[in-house]
């Protein structure tokens, strides 16, 4: 059997810059910052003392109180984003075959604000106090089940876990299930809310997050010679994935085609990139010649660029290592300049972005991009966003674990 075309059909998002699809583009071709100083707990302990927090999120306006108590914030997230994706494809799945309708997400952490208020209570009033939804709320695979449910999703569903490329993992999996004709419709993406006094406690004693306390918007600075580490964000974006045949069929919206997937690991260190670079470059060729794309058919990458010394040289050393000269007439710029890092969701909310380039011939900045680092010598689409035509397009996602994931989009 000939394997079969991908297409996107449906995109949403959460995050820092807004609550839907719409407003995060408009945000980012903006150069909009996302980030600020925390508001949810006391910092006083922190060495960074800002994140990409979800800003506008109000629970009750999504959820009722007897459905939100038996749901993780990240569940949540995920859920808002699934429910614009689903809306913007125009799908029906009443006259679908909801059996070959999946769900496959991604998330690096998961219910980490259950926990922790889950344990201070059973510190405080004992175990018998913990509540019946506590599991429930915390495993990782609840937002695919979740969505599953309220979407009437009956084909394969599950959740991948590989750090920040989580979901990027989770979008390559549900291209594959439908490439090999085990489903014909797959929702995606992934969720993180771990912006949560231990887990940013957690990359404070990593010492992986940016210090900038006194200018929290100008902190998150890919490619910069001035970076001094990410920025923490959370939210959620999602993405309907369909059989190229069947979205024509019934008209559906097509934003772009995925057209390549590539997927390796360093084997080197857990936290570390490995400086030889060769991770990433193969994964990046992966996605080439998945897609039967020659390095010189794209035009844009949307880079993983977190801001932190290693992971930007290596990056761009991995480009320059796979597309050669052609790397120089790249356009490569950093979403988490804007969002911060949202970890198991990033690749998602960067792929909606890259969709969203190919959509509208246009493709955001990398802010606060102020001083060249020698190291870091391509063109990121410094502060302000560009028109461009973008036929090809790659996204990457580099995760701790030295798990390195590679999607390309193609114009239909």
């Amino acid at each position: 059997m000939s394997r079969r075309r991908v297409v996107i059909t449906g995109v949403g998002a959460v995050s820092s810059l807004g609550l839907d699809m719409q407003s995060n583009w408009a945000a980012m071709l903006q150069g909009a910052s996302g980030a600020g100083l925390i508001t949810r707990f006391d910092t006083q302990k922190h060495t960074c003392k800002f994140a990409c927090e979800v800003w506008q999120w109000e629970t009750e306006k999504f959820f009722p109180k007897t459905e939100s108590k038996k749901l993780e914030k990240f569940t949540m997230y995920y859920l808002v984003a699934a429910a614009e994706a689903m809306a913007a494809s125009g799908l029906d799945l009443s006259k679908e075959d909801r059996t070959l309708a999946g769900c496959i997400t991604g998330t690096g952490i998961g219910g980490i604000h259950e926990i922790e208020a889950s344990k201070v209570l059973q510190v405080e009033r004992g175990a018998d106090r913990i509540s019946p939804f506590f599991i429930p709320k915390i495993m990782a695979n609840a937002m695919a089940g979740q969505a599953a449910i309220r979407f009437g999703l009956m084909g394969t569903c599950y959740v991948t876990s590989s750090a920040c490329a989580s979901s990027s993992h989770a979008i390559g999996l549900a291209l594959r299930s439908i490439q090999w004709g085990e489903a014909d419709i797959m929702l995606t993406g992934g969720s993180e809310a771990a912006t949560t006094e231990l887990g940013l406690g957690g990359f404070c004693a990593l010492r992986a997050v940016s210090s900038r306390n006194d200018d929290p918007k100008r902190a998150s600075r890919p490619f910069d010679r001035n970076r001094d580490g990410f920025v923490m964000g959370e939210g959620a974006a999602a993405l309907v994935l369909e059989e190229y045949e069947h979205a024509k069929r019934r008209g559906a919206p097509i934003l772009c085609e995925v057209v390549g997937y590539g997927s390796t690991d360093d084997a080197f260190h857990i936290t570390a990139p490995n400086e030889d670079a060769d991770g990433p470059s193969r994964a990046m060729r992966q996605a080439l010649r998945d897609a039967g794309v020659n390095a010189d058919q794209v035009q844009y990458i949307n880079a993983h660029g977190t801001s932190t010394h290693l992971n930007d040289k290596i990056e761009t050393a991995a480009i320059k290592r796979v597309f050669g000269d052609h790397a120089k007439r790249l356009a490569v710029s950093s979403t988490k300049s804007m969002v911060g890092h949202l970890l198991g969701a990033s690749g998602a909310i960067e792929l909606a972005a890259t969709a969203m380039s190919i959509r509208d011939d246009k493709v955001h900045p990398t802010i606060n991009y102020e001083t060249p680092d020698p190291d870091c010598d391509l063109d990121y689409v410094p502060n302000v966003a560009r028109e461009l035509r973008v036929n090809y397009a790659l996204s990457n996602s580099l995760g701790f674990g030295g798990h390195n994931t590679s999607l390309m989009l193609g114009r239909v």
